[in-house]
């Protein structure tokens, strides 16, 4: 520390606060009531909330920021972390940013990136020429695993994309289509059916809509919560050794309508079963946001004051989650087993 002190003081490194800020993304994710959520560090100059902004490809206006223990603040000062809404989509981790003079010209730089971006990636989708033309042709005889990446925050995005295109396995690459992050949308199942790809989903689940539209164009949509297992899924069936002994399969979904909070027993989620069912011995997923936020088993099912097996589509009942009491109104809980197959 004592020499980058000494180094700075002597090269004279400093910032000007006075200036309008510019500096680096850390991370970015969706939130349900925020939008896109940005976490900058702020390089250069001092950052103000409703300075007009474009950060990568996209662009908006400070709405709020919040410093790193999460109190609100109005500016924020060189060498600072802060947390900022405001953008119209989530950039990427790595991406640099900076204030515009007014949101016009920020809007205008903001529309021209993505626009340069989505035309530098179409020249480089299947471009060949004279340097490239043997390993093009090489590639013909390679078979291309073709995946498109969703996840709940942009580091697990990033994570995924290299540990997956790191397998190596002889005469198999990994072709990531697309990654994103957020839930699994119409458009991601329109991409996978369009390009024979698959879909990973990485804490997050596809809507409703996803659902449907990837069970008609039968696309497979793979949802993890553990890195490894996407890698080791992913290389086993590179090899052809894919043999699972058990899938998941969903058997119904309910939406939390009202919480209870019951001194030394936790929290009672009171719910209505809008597809499916409810068993008393499922496994359950928390989801919010399209994002699962918790992954366990029930502690108790009820009808009214009944402790029943099952909840049945368009019934009422109550549950609680064993070791998980942050249930929230309009969360909603996937119920699921496991079954056996055979390949």
């Amino acid at each position: 520390m004592e020499t980058v002190l000494l180094v700075a003081e002597i090269q004279e490194l400093k910032a000007d606060p006075t200036v309008r800020a510019i500096g680096t993304v850390i991370e970015a994710r969706l939130d349900k009531g925020k939008g896109a959520v940005a976490t900058l560090l702020v390089q250069q100059g001092t950052l103000n909330v409703q300075d007009p902004i474009v950060v990568g490809n996209t662009f908006g206006r400070v709405r709020a920021m919040t410093n790193d223990l999460g109190r609100r603040v109005k500016v924020a000062g060189p060498s600072t972390p802060v947390s900022i809404t405001g953008l119209n989509e989530a950039p990427m981790a790595g991406d640099h940013f900076a204030v515009y003079e007014d949101e016009k010209s920020a809007r205008a730089a903001g529309e021209e990136r993505a626009k340069r971006a989505l035309m530098k990636q179409r020249q480089a989708t299947q471009r060949v020429s004279l340097e490239n033309l043997f390993d093009t042709l090489k590639a013909g005889e390679l078979k291309s695993v073709n995946v498109i990446i969703k996840a709940d925050v942009q580091g697990s995005v990033e994570a995924l994309s290299a540990s997956l295109q790191k397998i190596d396995v002889e005469g198999v690459k990994v072709t990531i289509v697309h990654s994103a992050v957020g839930a699994i949308n119409e458009s991601d199942v329109t991409l996978a059916e369009a390009s024979n790809a698959f879909i990973v989903g990485f804490n997050v689940r596809p809507t409703p809509q996803a659902r449907q539209q990837a069970e008609a164009d039968d696309v497979e949509i793979r949802l993890h919560s553990i890195i490894y297992k996407v890698i080791e899924e992913m290389e086993e069936a590179m090899k052809g050794m894919l043999d699972p002994e058990f899938e998941e399969k969903v058997i119904g979904e309910a939406v939390i309508r009202e919480t209870f909070k019951v001194s030394k027993v936790g929290t009672i989620g009171g719910f209505m079963v809008i597809n499916g069912k409810v068993t008393r011995d499922s496994k359950v997923r928390v989801i919010r946001d399209g994002v699962v936020i918790y992954d366990g088993e029930l502690a108790s099912l009820k009808h009214y004051k009944d402790d029943v097996k099952e909840v049945t589509n368009g019934r009422e009942g109550g549950l609680m989650i064993d070791g998980y009491n942050d249930i929230k109104t309009d969360d909603v809980i996937e119920a699921y087993v496991m079954e056996e197959i055979k390949r």
